[in-house]
């Protein structure tokens, strides 16, 4: 079926401009833009009046959980947009992160990662046996818990410029580890519900390739890029001496970008986030990225895109889907995602930091689940166990409520957390973009 163009068009116009006016609202109160941005999307996607609908209005329609298929080229069109929008975001995020401030709190990352991903799994998996005594949806809420959205918190650091910060190099470091740790918990999850056994072979397999990925990058980064970077200086400087050449007109820029999508695309293959393959390609420009211009060429990239992203994570909440029952669930479950995470990664800062990076920060930070849960919770419910999904309909529907409300919740603790601590002379929300 072709695609209408001009209509899509007009999705784009409407989304962005609705997203552009919250932002801006919430802004000047204050608050970090994007939790206006989320707002509108959950507005867009409930908003009915009689027989008419904004969603249909624009043409958008929603998947339905656990039917291939189903949505429309609107709705794909939105979500590649979004995702374009989150995997730029987390490569500017790697511009500003060198490997030796990554490595520095190494160890500190891991311990935040281990307990923020064991505390939550075993609250959730415990919560929905004393609801249903169903294992798989245990399971499957278990994991939805561990989810880790690195996209968001990483968008209020950089807005508030605090990247520079112990804190901030933590939270990227255990996103980073939480990934991988996530993909082990999804992969025997999964398999366990498909099977009714962990294959062993295949979670070694793939845990081996993901922290191979990330570690060889890092090498790269560390060893490879300055000699490269020093060898193309030192030419241009000779060439300059001798008045015999041009510097290089290659356009770092370009490279960037390709440099970026083919590391998403690798990470993706490994079964790992695509952001954490785009926050690794960041990585290795992030030497020279000032200095060639690339952080400003990008955050022009990432101002279009990335509220799409957010108005995204917005439009999976349906509002008329919760009954009081499921409500009272979708509540206890939200207290329980923000209180593990904040409890479980804010206990390995204290472990591991020795008093240097606040634990109340770093737990805030790895609080938010965004899209990560909701694609954990769609895995779910396409599998089939004995003829009836390994998560239900009802659990899909609390999962997305979760994984947005702490989204919601997240970025706003946080800039409170960072002004308390730094003090409001350096604590600043960007209103430029």
């Amino acid at each position: 079926m072709a695609i209408a163009m001009e209509q899509v068009m007009i999705i784009l116009c409407v989304l962005f401009a609705l997203a552009f006016f919250a932002s801006t609202i919430f802004k000047r109160f204050g608050i970090p833009g994007l939790i206006g941005e989320i707002l509108i999307g959950i507005f867009v996607a409930n908003l009915v009046l009689g027989e008419w609908s904004f969603l249909e209005f624009l043409h958008i329609e929603r998947p339905i959980p656990g039917v291939p298929g189903s949505g429309n080229e609107n709705w794909d069109i939105i979500e590649v947009i979004a995702e374009l929008g989150v995997i730029f975001l987390l490569f500017v995020v790697g511009l500003e992160t060198k490997v030796k401030d990554l490595t520095s709190v190494g160890r500190t990352a891991l311990l935040v990662a281990v307990l923020g991903v064991v505390i939550p799994f075993v609250a959730g998996y415990a919560l929905i046996m004393a609801w249903d005594g169903n294992v798989y949806h245990a399971m499957f809420m278990g994991a939805a818990m561990v989810a880790t959205s690195v996209g968001i918190t990483a968008h209020v650091i950089k807005d508030m410029k605090m990247m520079n910060k112990v804190e901030s190099r933590i939270i990227i470091g255990a996103a980073v580890i939480d990934d991988i740790i996530g993909l082990i918990v999804l992969a025997v999850v999964a398999g366990v519900a498909m099977t009714g056994e962990v294959d062993y072979i295949n979670v070694t397999e793939m845990t081996i390739i993901a922290v191979m990925f990330v570690v060889i990058l890092l090498i790269f980064c560390a060893k490879a890029v300055p000699r490269i970077a020093s060898a193309i200086s030192g030419s241009n400087e000779k060439k300059k001496a001798k008045g015999t050449g041009r510097r290089s007109s290659i356009d770092i820029f370009v490279v960037a970008i390709a440099v970026c999508l083919l590391l998403s695309a690798l990470a993706s293959q490994m079964k790992l986030a695509m952001i954490v393959g785009a926050f690794l390609a960041g990585m290795i420009f992030a030497d020279h990225a000032h200095e060639t211009g690339l952080t400003k060429k990008m955050e022009s990239l990432t101002a279009f895109l990335l509220p799409f992203f957010f108005v995204y994570v917005g439009l999976h909440i349906d509002l008329s889907s919760f009954t009081a029952s499921l409500l009272l669930l979708a509540v206890v479950v939200i207290i329980l995602a923000f209180v593990t995470k904040y409890v479980g990664c804010g206990l390995g800062a204290m472990l591991g930091g020795k008093g240097k990076a606040s634990p109340n920060i770093v737990g805030i930070g790895m609080v938010p689940r965004g899209e990560v849960g909701i694609i954990v919770a769609t895995i779910g419910i396409g599998i089939m166990v004995a003829g009836d999904p390994a998560m239900t309909s009802d659990l899909f529907a609390v999962v997305v409520l979760m994984s947005v409300v702490t989204t919601l919740i997240a970025p706003f603790l946080l800039s409170s957390a960072f002004k308390k601590k730094y003090g409001k002379d350096e604590y600043k929300i960007d209103e430029t973009k």
